[in-house]
């Protein structure tokens, strides 16, 4: 009974630690950057009580310019964003699977990977978006941009197997099939999470420069070009703040979903 209330005293203890630093750090970072903004002195780099004002005109009116609110910028580029992911996910995944498993598999596309992969996803954007259309051409930037490192970590996840595990499970009768789900894959679920959370940064920068080349339909990406243009640089101070909001709140999705998982599965 002592030592639970103990760790739940503890716990909070922790929680209140956290919330104070993180609530300290912030409001360091909006005086350092209010400070800045007067000495630096130029338009392009608006104080914080003017983004916020902007901020709150665009999420209750939207701009002028494209008739939408953030939340629409925000839809279109999260529908645009998890479309990117799926795609990727259920390649990269099951193909990362097999290239670690089988050596042929491993030795015959290392050199297509190691020839596509220094290619920067934003490169691409241009060729998928006049490629396809408008709407796909998006997509397929953030696919790229998250594929490899998705493929990569769980390639690397699968030889980091221990035969022993592998072994064991044919010893017990075991077919392939049931070694690659019950033993690779749980095995590997740390690093497939890993490459997520790498990927899903990437994919936000190749979603935002995606949507400056293809703006059917807003984003975030759209918005902040076509905002810079006009010199309304509140607006794309919110933008960019939005897009740092969305990137810390997708990447601690993947976080949340790999506990849960680990949990049920006992992993460490």
């Amino acid at each position: 009974m002592f030592g639970f209330k103990y760790d739940t005293e503890n716990k909070w203890h922790r929680l209140g630690r956290l919330l104070l630093i993180m609530a300290a750090s912030l409001l360091t970072f909006v005086y350092v950057w209010w400070i800045l903004a007067i000495i630096i002195n130029t338009p392009a780099i608006p104080t914080p009580d003017l983004v916020w004002a902007a901020m709150i005109k665009l999420f209750n009116e939207g701009d002028i310019q494209t008739g939408l609110s953030m939340w629409d910028h925000m839809a279109a580029s999260l529908k645009r964003f998890l479309g990117g992911f799926a795609l990727a996910f259920g390649v990269a995944v099951p193909l990362g699977l097999l290239i670690g498993y089988s050596r042929f598999l491993d030795e015959f596309s290392r050199p297509v990977l190691e020839f596509l992969k220094p290619i920067a996803p934003i490169a691409w954007a241009p060729v998928f978006i006049f490629a396809t259309t408008l709407t796909i051409g998006p997509i397929l930037v953030v696919f790229v941009g998250i594929f490899f490192p998705l493929l990569y970590n769980t390639i690397f996840g699968v030889k980091k197997i221990e035969p022993s595990l592998t072994d064991a499970a044919k010893t017990l009768g075991a077919k392939e099939r049931q070694v690659f789900y019950k033993v690779m894959l749980p095995c590997t679920t740390p690093y497939i999470m890993n490459g997520m959370r790498i990927g899903f940064g990437i994919g936000w920068m190749c979603i935002v420069a995606a949507e400056m080349i293809a703006p059917l339909g807003g984003g975030l990406g759209y918005f902040i070009s076509l905002q810079s243009t006009l010199s309304n640089w509140p607006y794309v101070f919110v933008g960019l703040g939005v897009i740092s909001v969305l990137g810390i709140l997708t990447t601690g999705l993947v976080d949340y979903a790999y506990r849960l998982m680990a949990k049920r599965m006992g992993i460490e």
